[in-house]
Formats: C-alpha cells, structure tokens, sequence
C-alpha cells in the first residue's frame, strides 16, 4: 500500500497539480497587493476615500454589543481581485491553451522551431507504414 502511494504522489499530475496551487497561491498575493496598494486608493480619490474601508453602520456599538457593519468596500476589492486572476488566467493559459487544442484539431503542428524530418526517418516512415498495412491484412 505504501508502494502505490508513493507511486500516485510521485505520477507528474500530482507533482504538477501542488505546483500550480503555490505559484497560483503567489499570483493571488501579486493581485491583491496591486488591488490594495494601486487601485483603491485610484478609486478612493473619485470617492474621496481609502475606497477598502467603505462601511455602512447598521448598529453602533453598545457597551459589550460590538457594531454591526456592512464592509461593502473590502467585498468590491475582493472582487476586483478575483476579476483580475481569473483575466490573467484567462488571456495567459486558457486562450494559448485553446489555440494548441484548435491547431492539433486542424492538423496543424504548434508553432515551434522543430526541423522537418529528414529522409530516413519519412522513409523508415513508410517502412512501418506498409508492415502494418501487411499485418492487418
């Protein structure tokens, strides 16, 4: 049992999975930071405030009651967080990702600098070709 654990956690999926979860956790942090940092306060200067801390009081405080507040500001900020991955992902994984998919489909090979096939290997090509035409006869 522990042979195939150790087999499922070594497989390249796993490996690849842990690894985009702490550069996507990284990433989260970037964007946050440039939520927080750059565009609230670009937006607190229309509202004339630090746009983050934006609340609406529905109860002040009484004595041991704490207030209850709205923090409707810090939930916009979140939100333009999220906007901004989920933008960064798209345009950086999902569309060059759909573009491989679509020219695999098309028959086209991916854009890379991979030489043609020299002579022997389009003939060793046909070689194994035409066995296997024999075989399946």
């Amino acid at each position: 049992m522990i042979k195939e654990f150790k087999a499922f956690l070594l497989r390249g999926n796993i490996v690849d999975l842990a690894v985009a979860v702490v550069i996507g956790a990284a990433f989260g942090a970037v964007i946050n930071s440039l939520v927080e940092n750059l565009i609230n306060p670009i937006i607190g200067l229309v509202g004339g405030a630090d746009f983050s801390n934006l609340v609406i009081t529905l109860k002040e405080a009484d004595g041991d009651d704490a207030a209850v507040q709205l923090r409707y500001g810090a939930f916009v900020s979140t939100v333009i967080s999220f906007v901004l991955v989920a933008a960064a992902i798209f345009v950086l994984v999902v569309k060059p990702i759909s573009a491989i998919t679509a020219r695999r489909r098309s028959g086209e090979a991916p854009a890379q600098d991979t030489p043609a096939p020299s002579d022997e290997a389009l003939l060793l090509t046909d070689i194994r070709d035409l066995l296997r035409a024999r075989a399946a006869e």
